[in-house]
């Protein structure tokens, strides 16, 4: 069996952590503890760093060293557009055959929600934001609709998941919300007003982030 070569071992660790969210965007990688846990120099795992800062997944910043990269402003835009619009429809679609149980099962996951405020985990937070909406927009009657809901999650995996790890702010207003878009499906109100509730909430996520890499550019730019 061939051996795995120490800097492939060290590439495979890290970029697995990236890809799960473990390892959240602006993640400080310090070389030291990884190659203690793997047993290894930091030799390997600096070159694993630098393969996966030519792949776009580390970046290096003045004073602060290696860092999983922040999400592409662009990527991210496109997505979170893309899937505000065909989740409100898909929320809205489904809003008439959403049962009392799955209204009282999405309360609870919200509330779960609500306490992982005290002690902020992006990632769980995340799990259980997918979770409620899943209980929203899965009995959408259009097949089309409910893919592009999919593949938009999907494509949200892949740019690692990590809205509220960039605003955990954010994670309080979005519960907030959730409750009134569930106060809306529960009275039978108008699929307009529930599409347009579904679309804002998503929207309102996007336009925190985006205002926060604003902030961070800026900040750049002043000590540059």
């Amino acid at each position: 069996m061939a051996v795995v070569p120490k800097s492939e071992q060290a590439y495979r660790l890290i970029r697995e952590r990236i890809e799960s969210g473990q390892y959240v965007p602006g993640y400080r990688l310090v070389l030291s503890p990884i190659a203690t846990e793997l047993g290894m120099s930091v030799v390997p795992v600096r070159e694993a760093i630098r393969r996966l800062e030519a792949e776009g997944f580390v970046t290096f910043e003045a004073n602060v060293g290696a860092q999983v990269s922040l999400i592409k402003e662009t990527e991210y835009l496109h997505t979170m557009q893309t899937l505000a619009l065909v989740e409100g429809s898909a929320t809205a679609l489904a809003a008439p055959t959403v049962s009392a149980d799955q209204i009282a099962r999405a309360r609870r996951i919200n509330a779960q929600m609500r306490e992982t405020l005290t002690r902020f985990d992006p990632q769980a937070f995340t799990d259980l934001n997918l979770e409620l909406h899943s209980v929203l927009f899965e009995s959408c009657p259009n097949p089309h609709i409910l893919d592009l809901v999919h593949r938009g999650w999907n494509r949200m995996k892949v740019l690692r998941n990590s809205s509220f790890s960039f605003v955990p702010d954010r994670a309080a207003a979005s519960v907030d919300e959730h409750e009134r878009l569930l106060d809306l499906i529960e009275d039978g109100a108008s699929p307009l007003e529930i599409e347009l509730a579904a679309r804002n909430h998503r929207l309102a996520t996007l336009d925190a982030v985006l205002a926060h890499q604003d902030q961070l550019t800026h900040q750049r730019r002043k000590t540059a």
